[in-house]
């Protein structure tokens, strides 16, 4: 409590209200899948449109696995279902299964190329690798040397360097003299500032050749310049990478050094430590499409152009030799250009439940699959689109048990549901005995997969159901709320469904808690249905399950402030308005039943809900019920005869 000891006016800030309980987030979808590219081991990030999806975990293009031919991009088609459908936030984990381990063999599904170096020797070259695995990885690449303009300034006697930076290479010449001189054709070097004794505060400049060999400007250029012909030109790289789909836009880095010497603001800024195998940040470490790294022998940014120049001379740019075109003011890009593609980037195997389930490594802290989500506190909605394919034809192993991680990931966080897909080309008998493996309130099963028009191969086909619930999931939370259940709503891009049941047949998958979809003329495609997997009749409901989630989730958020309070009445007092403020806006809002607050909610906290033993161990224990509502199922009308004279 405030002190006080000197006479005066004190003015003091108090609360006269209780905490308020902000309401979470229910609509955050979470995907675990294999996709075309991007990261395995980082933390996933927030993604708000297929658009960004694209940018960090590739196209929607099919994969290819080993061993299995291509499949449909399930992963990718799921997220532009999920925001179609209404979704607006989606994290995704990827998941990936190299063909090979063993370094020897590069098979670990990560393209690469050696820019340079005597029969691909990585020590003489310039290793150029895609940053993740995938065959959406074996790019165009091309690594452009630009000229500068000239930096050589002053009068034609007293002539002055400006823009200069130490480790910068340049280009050095005279190009008004004749063509077979020296300075015509120019020299490549790496400029080194010193301070001259004899002229204190004034910045010179030395030059270093390839062989470090120490040059003076006033050696390169011993008489004054009257046709100010004289040039320096800092020699910068470019690296442009070109999409797999021709119909993309390149994307091109401007402007790097290229001595691993070049610093700025005390840190390597050359063009291999932009694009180094641990970026500067994590936005950079999801977007940057490549790793380079030089080879041992490579020191200098001299050396580097020599790695560029011997790649070409090598016949793999026709347009000759790198240095020679360097030196043409007048050639295009072009010319100074080196061109290649990286090789040996595969989508690996098809992943496993392992990989789906994912691990901790305790060395780097890095996790992959499920384990990855666990710390995201937002995701409410968990899925993993496409991991049933296969089912029925030699994947029925791996398929349930990726179920049950995603059941057991749910339980686990105790705030999220699991959206279950049934398997691919399932009759009803299939579904019921794959469905009737399943026991839990955390999770839901669709049947069967939505068909519609795959943008990518312009062809119709089936997809799995997860990505359309999850995005109705948050359509209904979004245009509703999260009480009401997610059925009985349009389902915006089919155009069919794997199979089209009809009432009889639903009479049979319904009670066993097998949300279907169906299509009903003049009312579209629809989802219908609103089940858990639970065998408990208390939690049968979707709605419901989601609705106690976000009612804990808030309350737990809400009363962190508790912790470590005075455990007395003005704490239980203090606990139970803000409890009840909260519940009273829900069953204003329609979420609980009952015509009055008290039929609808009660909170106890007092002695009553606490004994002694819990007060000396510092517990306070609060008893809160709520009366929710169930969605009407079924609608039933009793429809009777009676006579005009009978009276009512």
């Amino acid at each position: 409590m405030p002190e006080y000891l000197a006479p005066g006016v004190y003015v003091e800030e108090v609360s006269f209200r209780a905490k308020s309980i902000e309401g979470v987030s229910t609509s955050t979808a979470g995907f675990v899948g294999p996709t075309r590219y991007g990261p395995i081991t980082l933390e996933p990030d927030l993604l708000t449109s297929l658009g960004e999806f694209e940018r960090v975990y590739g196209d929607g293009q099919q994969l290819k696995f080993k061993g299995l031919g291509q499949i449909d991009n399930y992963m990718w088609n799921g997220a532009r279902a999920f925001f179609e459908e209404g979704g607006k936030r989606l994290y995704v984990q990827r998941v990936f299964l190299p063909i090979s381990t063993d370094p020897e063999t590069r098979d670990d599904g990560i393209a690469r190329e050696t820019v340079g170096g005597a029969g691909g020797d990585e020590k003489d070259g310039i290793l150029v690798q895609a940053r993740f695995q995938g065959a959406a990885g074996n790019l165009q690449v091309r690594l452009t040397l630009r000229l500068g303009q000239n930096i050589l300034g002053g009068d034609t006697v007293q002539r002055r360097v400006g823009g200069l930076q130490p480790h910068d290479v340049v280009w050095l010449g005279d190009f008004d003299s004749p063509l077979a001189s020296p300075l015509s054709a120019g020299g490549l070097y790496w400029a080194e500032d010193f301070f001259d004794q004899n002229a204190p505060g004034q910045r010179n400049w030395r030059f270093h050749d390839r062989n470090d060999d120490i040059v003076m400007l006033d050696s390169l250029f011993p008489s004054p310049d009257p046709g100010l012909s004289d040039q320096i030109r800092v020699v910068t790289m470019v690296v442009t990478v070109y999409p797999t789909d021709p119909t993309g836009l390149p994307q091109v880095w401007d402007g790097l050094s290229l001595d691993p010497g070049h610093q700025r603001f005390g840190v390597s800024d050359d063009f291999t430590a932009f694009f180094a195998e641990v970026p500067l940040n994590q936005a950079q470490a999801r977007t940057l499409p490549l790793i380079i790294r030089l080879g041992d022998n490579l020191h200098t940014g001299l050396d580097v152009i020599q790695a560029l120049n011997a790649y070409t001379v090598t016949g793999d740019n026709p347009n000759g030799q790198l240095i020679a075109n360097l030196g043409d003011l007048k050639s295009s890009e072009t010319a100074r250009s080196v061109n290649f593609m990286l090789k040996g980037g595969n989508d690996g195997q098809r992943p496993s439940a392992e990989e789906y389930k994912g691990k901790e490594n305790e060395a780097t802290g890095l996790k992959t699959g499920l384990v990855a989500f666990e710390d995201l506190d937002d995701i409410s909605i968990v899925a993993a689109p496409g991991s049933t394919f296969g089912y029925e034809n030699g994947y029925r192993s791996d398929a349930a048990t990726i179920l049950s991680h995603l059941i057991s990931h749910c339980e686990l966080m105790r705030y999220r549901i699991a959206v279950l897909d049934s398997g691919d080309n399932q009759t009803i008998s299939a579904v019921r005995a794959m469905r009737g493996k399943l026991d839990s309130k955390y999770a839901a099963f669709y049947y069967p997969w939505v068909r519609l028009l795959d943008p990518i191969t312009r062809k119709e086909s089936n997809f799995p159901p997860s990505g359309f619930v999850a995005g109705i999931y948050a359509r209904n939370d979004i245009n509703r709320a999260v009480y009401k259940a997610p059925a009985n709503e349009v389902v915006n891009l089919a155009i069919g469904f794997e199979t089209l049941l009809n009432k009889s047949q639903q009479d049979v998958l319904n009670p066993e808690g097998i949300n279907c979809f169906r299509f009903f003329e003049g009312r579209g495609y629809r989802l219908w249905g609103a089940r858990t997997t639970s065998s408990d009749p208390e939690w049968k409901y979707v709605n419901l399950r989601r609705y106690f989630a976000y009612l804990e989730h808030s309350i737990d958020k809400g009363t962190q402030w508790a912790v470590f309070e005075p455990n007395g009445e003005a704490l239980w007092a203090n606990v139970r308005r803000t409890i009840e403020d909260f519940l009273f806006n829900e069953w204003q809002s329609g979420a609980l039943l009952g015509d009055k607050p008290e039929k609808a909610y009660f909170v106890k906290c007092d002695r009553s809900t606490m004994t002694q033993n819990d007060l000396d161990n510092g517990r306070l224990v609060c008893q809160i019920g709520v009366a929710p509502l169930r969605p009407a199922e079924y609608v039933i009308f009793r429809i009777g005869q009676f006579t005009a004279d009978r009276k009512q």
